[in-house]
């Protein structure tokens, strides 16, 4: 067993945090990192009870709430929306991942498998990629022919703010990453037989194609950036301060019962998620 290691009966022992803090000193722990690591779980779980809160509010007033989760291969979606959703009631939220399109589909107009998804009343649907596919993956992997993408381009304004006169409250998330983030992600999946169901071979070619899916990304952002669905930029390149200013993020956009008596901030960190800005620096 590793030096590292903190067993449990030697935690037991233990009655000040000066104590468990010389315990880690020598095993050689950094506690600098541990300490991190304690304040992220704490932030974590105070803002996930305000998740709660503002998803029973949700369903009490009949809301109807779509979060779109975009961005490049391993910007840490998948890893946001389990956090978003660890201690949520799963009879009022969907998580929606659709696969590859039916022989049927592909015969359909492009929204019409995606509009079968949108939430019902009171419920929260976080979308893992979104009809946003067509806008960046389809046209860089050659998955949708030029007229399509035009097409899909000019409707997809028309088709959200149809949805926004509806009442479908919308949240569009980007994850940002810089190319050596993503390389070094990659890395880790290829090397973890844990991950490596996580690496496809979409995936492998990400970095191949950047230039292509940073061409693509800016004409989506130029495009469908709206006053009524604007994108949200979050900078991924620290997961975990991506995971906790998302969710604050959607925390702050909503005016939920019981949000003034918060024991942790939900106002979102303006140096990691903030309104897309044609000016601002990027990342990825």
């Amino acid at each position: 067993m590793p030096d590292q290691v903190v067993l449990r009966e030697e935690l037991s022992d233990l009655h000040t945090s000066r104590e468990f803090i010389q315990l880690l000193r020598t095993k050689n722990v950094n506690v600098s990192r541990v300490k991190r690591a304690m304040q992220y779980e704490f932030e974590l779980e105070s803002l996930q009870i305000e998740l709660v809160k503002l998803q029973r509010w949700i369903q009490d007033s009949g809301r109807r709430v779509a979060i779109l989760f975009e961005g490049r291969d391993a910007a840490g979606k998948g890893g946001t929306i389990r956090r978003f959703i660890e201690h949520l009631n799963p009879r009022a939220i969907r998580v929606v991942a659709l696969p590859k399109p039916t022989d049927d589909e592909t015969g359909q107009w492009y929204f019409q498998r995606y509009m079968r998804q949108l939430p019902n009343r009171g419920e929260i649907v976080f979308f893992d990629r979104s009809w946003y596919n067509r806008a960046v993956v389809e046209p860089v992997m050659g998955f949708c022919d030029p007229d399509q993408y035009e097409r899909f381009m000019r409707q997809t304004p028309e088709f959200e703010h149809m949805l926004v006169e509806d009442g479908v409250e919308i949240v569009k998330f980007w994850f940002s990453i810089s190319k050596e983030v993503q390389g070094a992600r990659f890395d880790s999946r290829r090397n973890n037989p844990l991950k490596q169901w996580k690496l496809s071979p979409i995936d492998e070619r990400g970095q191949e194609l950047w230039d292509d899916y940073t061409r693509y990304k800016e004409r989506m952002f130029s495009l469908t950036h709206t006053s009524f669905s604007p994108w949200i930029i979050v900078k991924a390149n620290d997961k975990r301060a991506a995971r906790l200013e998302s969710i604050r993020y959607v925390l702050s956009a909503f005016d939920y019962t019981g949000k003034d008596k918060s024991r942790v901030s939900v106002i979102p960190d303006p140096e990691v998620v903030g309104r897309f800005h044609r000016s601002a620096r990027r990342i990825d």
